[in-house]
């Protein structure tokens, strides 16, 4: 049977259906808006593997077909997932994830696909919404639904799921994911946005979601299955209570161990000896003793109390700091020498080695998806190799994680880059993380952030991130900044800040509570601001500013305006012209219908021989100037001249010289060099030159004396130099012998 439920979301009529399609799925949606249409479809079974954390798999896929496209490439069809459709994934997961009950450990299958898209509204918000609507009709034990949205602003007014257009033109750009009474995921970009406009942002989208979640509560009585009652695994509490007996007080005694692996190494030792008291080696395989899974969780539930009580309590965090400390900062530039920029960023024990590479307009990033082909002038890619936290795995290529913190430290740098046009450069920065102990995205943007200054790319401000973290103890929350690794897995709050001293560029919030209040939420970016500064000076000590040029190993850019008209001279009969002057100069051209011309040269040298070769092609001829010209051709008339490249002029027979010429080709021949003067240019274009003309400017000829013009006639001269009259007279010529003509 079919089920609808609309409701109007934003000014748009938002509709959930289920009954026609999927149906052997534990639950599909269709989820609509305007002309938009995402399919979610949601399964389970048991767990292919023994793993310790719950199997959860989220895929979402753009269907090339949705926006009547055909996919580009060889294959023609759809192949691995885009950097969209991984984000949007992660943005399905995150907040989904924490809402199925701990110790559930089935196989739990998420799989999202756009059917429709209208090319003006991300359909990302719709399979959010798809993705918890299918689980909240499922038999799944989830423990929703959750509502999401998006929120922009465009000249200082909220707008819930704004089109693309609206949110280029925008300066919020948030999603949010909440259920009933709480956010519970926060994903933004801004373009340094204070910190009091990002919680009006996030409590519109809140109020927009609480509507969402009534309206999927709405559908899931309607079409909702039976759930599976789950219940949870016996925990034995008197194992749990005599092994907390056994630990608690000697992990309080390491947990202040200088060090994350001095630290880990004497609270593994602890939960080692009391493993082996508990399991003892020649027992555990023995029905009496206890399951060792079981035993090792009870354990990390030790460690995490000790390092949440040691805050609570102590009032001190186990490296020592204070809440609001940030951990010790270093920063060297210019660490690799063959880079257009490069940095060290150490912050405590996470570091990260950045560098930024200049490329040029053909080095820029082709976006294909659902939306019109785009173009990206700046990547920021993030790598995270097993030896940064001392452990072997294969390198297999970005993993999801990868790419969303490469996402997040892209969009914390992307609003303070210069406008392309006025810096044309594609701009790739790399960050390796060499070491990590807490929010190496958030090292990243620092140290992508130097290694551009440090490359010369005039950044309107620098930018720094900072990790903020946060226990919640009853009524009492604990936040705390520059969080480390533990905190961030044993704490309530993942939340990263980036911006610069003006607001905030970037957001991302995991919570593992039940939401933040606005004053909370407030206290929490007030720390985050004072942090962040606190980074900021420390980054800038050994530079403060961009660098006053461009890498010199980077290409070179100049860019020059001509009359559109005159594109075709530059480019030539299929290309000609403009392959030569590459072929020549080494440098490369690119040309735009405007008649804006950039030229990339690897070097200052080869930039500016061509440019100088295409303003010769594309500068106008003026009448008066002389030209070492080129003589392309030879009639009986005269000779015609290029002046310029792909502009000649007619020397005409009577200004070839000042004595009289029988044969052109006896004074000149193709290929030779004659320096000539523009005489004259006709409403066509026509140019009449004169090589006798430069010869009386430089004294080499007396001028012709008389009333007639001493340069001859435009046309008919041959005849009227054979009379001797005309305008080839001067008293020069009347003492010479007749015989010679002008």
């Amino acid at each position: 049977m079919k089920h609808v439920v609309s409701r109007e979301i934003g000014g748009r009529t938002l509709t959930i259906e289920t009954g026609e399609i999927a149906k052997q799925a534990a639950g599909a949606t269709i989820v609509r808006c305007g002309d938009c249409a995402v399919l979610c479809a949601v399964t389970w079974g048991e767990p292919r593997w023994g793993g310790d954390f719950f199997p959860l798999t989220v895929d979402y896929r753009e269907n090339n077909y949705a926006a009547g496209k055909i996919p580009g490439g060889f294959f023609k069809r759809e192949g691995r997932p885009t950097t969209k459709e991984i984000l949007t994934a992660r943005l399905i997961d995150r907040p989904v994830r924490p809402l199925f009950p701990a110790g559930y450990m089935k196989d739990v299958s998420v799989a999202a696909a756009v059917l429709s898209a209208d090319r003006e509204n991300d359909p990302d918000i719709l399979a959010m919404i798809a993705a918890s609507a299918s689980l909240s009709i499922s038999e799944l034990p989830f423990e929703g639904p959750i509502g999401a949205s998006r929120i922009g602003r465009v000249d200082g007014e909220l707008i819930v799921n704004p089109t693309h257009e609206q949110r280029d033109q925008g300066d919020i750009d948030l999603v949010v994911a909440s259920i009933a009474d709480a956010i519970v995921m926060v994903e933004a970009g801004a373009r340094e946005v204070a910190e009091a406009d990002i919680i009006d942002a996030l409590e519109k989208a809140h109020e927009v979601n609480a509507q969402i979640v009534d309206m999927i509560n709405e559908f899931a009585k309607l079409a909702g299955k039976p759930k599976i009652e789950f219940v949870a695994p016996e925990v034995d509490e008197e194992l749990k209570s005599r092994i907390h007996s056994m630990a608690y007080d000697q992990l309080r005694k390491v947990i202040r161990t200088d060090g994350k692996f001095a630290r880990k190494a004497a609270m593994d030792s602890v939960c080692d000896e009391v493993f082996k008291q508990i399991c003892p080696e020649d027992e555990i395989e023995a029905e009496t003793c206890p399951d060792p899974k079981a035993v090792k969780g009870m354990l990390s539930g030790v460690k995490k109390q000790v390092e949440r009580d040691l805050i609570i309590e102590d009032q001190i965090r186990s490296d020592g700091r204070s809440f609001t400390d940030i951990r010790n900062i270093d920063t060297e530039l210019q660490f690799l020498p063959m880079t257009h920029g490069s940095a060290v960023f150490t912050r405590g024990e996470t570091q990260a080695i950045v560098t930024a590479t200049l490329g040029t307009s053909f080095d820029e990033q082709r976006i294909d998806g659902l939306i019109d082909e785009k173009r990206e002038q700046f990547m920021l890619h993030y790598n995270f190799p097993g030896y940064c936290v001392g452990e072997s795995w294969p390198n297999r290529g970005p993993k999801r994680r990868e790419i969303g913190h490469g996402a997040l430290a892209e969009r914390s740098i992307k609003p303070v880059l210069p406008d392309h046009d006025d810096f044309p450069y594609t701009i790739r920065v790399v960050s390796d993380i060499t070491e990590s102990n807490g929010s190496s995205s958030m090292a990243s943007v620092c140290g992508g952030v130097l290694s551009l200054m440090d490359a010369g790319v005039p950044l309107k401000r620098p930018v720094a991130g900072i990790a903020m973290g946060l226990i919640e103890d009853g009524d009492n929350h604990y936040i705390l900044s520059d969080i480390l690794g533990s905190e961030d897995h044993n704490g309530d709050m993942d939340f990263k800040v980036s911006g610069t001293q003006n607001g905030i560029t970037a957001l991302q919030m995991d919570l593992k509570i039940s939401g933040l209040s606005r004053d909370l939420m407030k206290r929490a970016l007030e720390q985050a601001r004072e942090g962040r500064l606190h980074i900021l000076r420390e980054m800038l000590k050994k530079l403060d500013r961009p660098r006053e040029e461009v890498s010199p190993l980077a290409p070179k850019i100049m860019r020059i305006t001509i009359d559109p008209e005159k594109i075709g001279l530059v480019i030539g009969p299929g290309g000609k012209v403009i392959k030569g002057i590459q072929e020549a100069t080494g440098a490369t051209i690119e040309i735009e219908d405007s008649g804006t011309i950039t030229i990339w040269g690897k070097d200052t040298e080869s930039a500016q021989a061509a440019r100088e070769q295409v303003e010769m092609i594309t500068q106008d001829v003026e009448v008066g100037a002389t030209y070492d010209g080129k003589v392309v051709s030879i009639k009986d008339f005269g000779c015609f001249v290029e002046v310029l490249p792909g502009q000649e002029g007619l020397v005409h027979v009577s200004e070839l010289s000042g004595d009289y010429v029988e044969d052109v080709s006896s004074v000149v021949k193709r290929g030779d060099a004659l320096r000539v003067k523009v005489l004259e240019s006709d409403p066509q274009g026509r140019l009449r030159l004169s090589h006798k003309a430069v010869l009386i400017d430089e004294g080499k000829l007396q001028p012709a004396t008389g009333g007639d013009d001493d340069r001859g006639p435009r046309g008919g001269g041959r005849d009227r130099d054979r009379r001797g009259g005309g305008g080839g007279g001067g008293g020069r010529d009347r003492g010479r012998d007749r015989g010679p003509r002008r």
